[in-house]
């Protein structure tokens, strides 16, 4: 029986084509790939330095998380091994878990919940739950990760529904263009690989990496905005774009403001 830390021991092999630029490296684009999340992560938590001085636990956290989750994901890309499936896919479970304890509206709480130190208790154990039945079955973790955004979508939904901002309704759209993007590149590369070999175009996967990044910070931001606009009373989020609003790509973040008072 392989080490579960052997080269190629891992249940899920992409489309990228093994070892064909190192021998050292399996999949040589699905690893170098994983430098967005080094690139973005530190790009999120500078830009949103504003709401990081009010809520520096969840940025440092997340700022952590998206390392993690780019460091486990270039292991298991480099090696294909056992081990490097489960830290990629656990990150990523401990990633939304983190994000949903710390920014999972109050007013979504199932009724048994009084507070969200309860709320971070129950994630906790559904979590931990989760990743001890992530052993039995470690493939299905990469769809169960995705169905989870279908969740997100929906609370974005409802979020959307009681924001008239014109400007965050844009960002929400586009939110969901890389996000549909992003799993575009990720189902074709899983379900599609014999017509990217036909092609000679096996580096969706690569792709995905970069564009679940771009993803993610439209995310953050989002969440960000609407954590300021219900959870802080006396401040208000206002919405911009770095470099600019108008340039070819544009990263969005945050500015919190103090709310200002009418005598």
């Amino acid at each position: 029986m392989p080490s579960i830390f052997a080269y190629q021991s891992a249940e899920v092999d992409w489309c990228e084509g093994n070892f064909e630029h190192s021998e050292y490296i399996a999949e040589y684009y699905n690893t170098i790939s994983n430098v967005a999340f080094f690139i973005l992560a530190p790009l999120l938590m500078w830009l949103n330095s504003s709401y990081r001085d009010v809520r520096p636990i969840p940025v440092h956290t997340l700022f952590v998380i998206q390392f993690c989750i780019g460091a486990f994901s270039l292991y298991f890309h480099m090696t294909l091994s056992y081990v490097g499936q489960l830290l990629d896919e656990l990150s990523i479970l401990w990633g939304l878990s983190i994000c949903y304890a710390f920014w999972f509206p109050v007013r979504y709480f199932p009724g048994f919940i009084k507070n969200r130190e309860q709320f971070i208790q129950m994630v906790i154990i559904v979590t931990i739950v989760s990743t001890l039945m992530s052993f039995v079955r470690p493939a299905l973790n990469a769809y169960a990760l995705n169905c989870i955004a279908f969740h997100l979508l929906y609370l974005t939904v409802q979020e959307l529904r009681q924001c008239k901002n014109p400007r965050v309704h844009r960002l929400a759209a586009s939110l969901v263009i890389w996000w549909l993007i992003s799993i575009s590149c990720w189902l074709v590369d899983k379900f599609l690989c014999n017509f990217c070999q036909k092609i000679n175009f096996c580096y969706l996967h690569s792709f995905w990496h970069i564009f679940i990044n771009v993803t993610i910070f439209y995310c953050a931001t989002l969440v960000m905005y609407f954590d300021v606009l219900y959870e802080m009373p006396n401040n208000e989020p206002v919405l911009t774009y770095w470099p600019s609003e108008t340039s070819f790509f544009a990263l969005p973040y945050i500015l919190v403001q103090k709310t200002q008072k009418l005598f």
